[in-house]
């Protein structure tokens, strides 16, 4: 990612804590994990026409 953006991300506790452990268990940080997230949930609303693709 060339162009990234910094954004500040307020979570309750047990989320936050639920996202440490899948990303501990996948080799990602935290932030990492979040990109995969939201990668493929923007994938799969593109695949359904849910939203247009950038």
């Amino acid at each position: 990612m060339n162009d990234e953006k910094r954004t500040t991300l307020r979570l309750p506790e047990d989320l936050h804590r639920w996202l440490a452990d899948q990303a501990r268990a996948a080799h990602r940080s935290v932030n990492a994990e979040i990109v995969h997230r939201l990668e493929g949930e923007r994938a799969a609303a593109v695949a359904d026409g849910e939203s247009p693709s950038r």
